[in-house]
């Protein structure tokens, strides 16, 4: 099952991240460019407009949201299943010492 989500994973990735990618990077600049530098709200739209999506109008909009929102979240799921971070199987301890110690 780890190489089915590995493998759509490896799909998936390329396709998401240039949106997603996208999304973050304006994100921080609107907040940054209000907060830190002091932009006015007319000066930093561009950005958000940029940011929801604005340009594609108001009928992929919805679309383009939902579809971006989705990738994140498969990218997140696949991502930690492939870790192993919950596996219920702890790795085995190796209870006998392979090293020999040499007195002197």
């Amino acid at each position: 099952m780890k190489q089915t989500f590995r493998k759509l994973h490896r799909i998936v990735a390329p396709i998401v991240f240039l949106p997603l990618f996208v999304t973050v990077i304006t994100g921080i600049a609107y907040r940054l460019g209000r907060n830190w530098f002091g932009l006015s709200r007319d000066q930093a739209h561009i950005l958000m407009v940029i940011h929801e999506a604005e340009y594609l109008g108001e009928d992929i909009k919805p679309f383009y949201v939902l579809l971006n929102g989705i990738g994140l979240i498969w990218m997140l799921v696949t991502g930690i299943i492939m870790s192993g971070l919950f596996n219920k199987k702890k790795p085995k301890q190796n209870t006998e010492s392979n090293t020999t110690i040499v007195e002197s």
